[in-house]
């Protein structure tokens, strides 16, 4: 199991994950970080805790519509060359694990 240190609203993290994921883990945590410093740009520095759920109820309601466009697309007949059910069910996966990854991520960051 690899470890990454990660910066989130100026603080390091640590946090392990699978050999090979180390580069995606630093992407997301830049994505979190930008989300968070926007947050903090609305509502200030409100507590890093405070900061972290606000910024983890964003991501899941980006989340819950790309969700929702893609159940919608689901039912669409599609044109020609467009994204078929296969396809389309191999990227709700992705957007499934990218949602487990995030939270993973918010639970071991809320643990220190």
């Amino acid at each position: 199991m690899a470890q990454v240190s990660v910066r989130i609203n100026g603080r390091s993290y640590d946090v392990a994950c699978e050999d090979g994921q180390e580069e995606r883990l630093t992407q997301l945590a830049g994505y979190v970080d930008e989300r968070v410093g926007e947050i903090a740009s609305m509502v200030g520095q409100i507590g890093e805790q405070r900061l972290l759920v606000m910024t983890s109820l964003l991501i899941a309601d980006e989340l819950s519509d790309a969700h929702e466009k893609l159940s919608s697309a689901r039912q669409v007949s599609l044109p020609e060359g467009a994204v078929g059910p296969n396809e389309a069910d191999r990227m709700a996966q992705s957007m499934e694990n990218l949602a487990g990854r995030i939270e993973a991520i918010a639970q071991r960051l809320s643990a220190d």
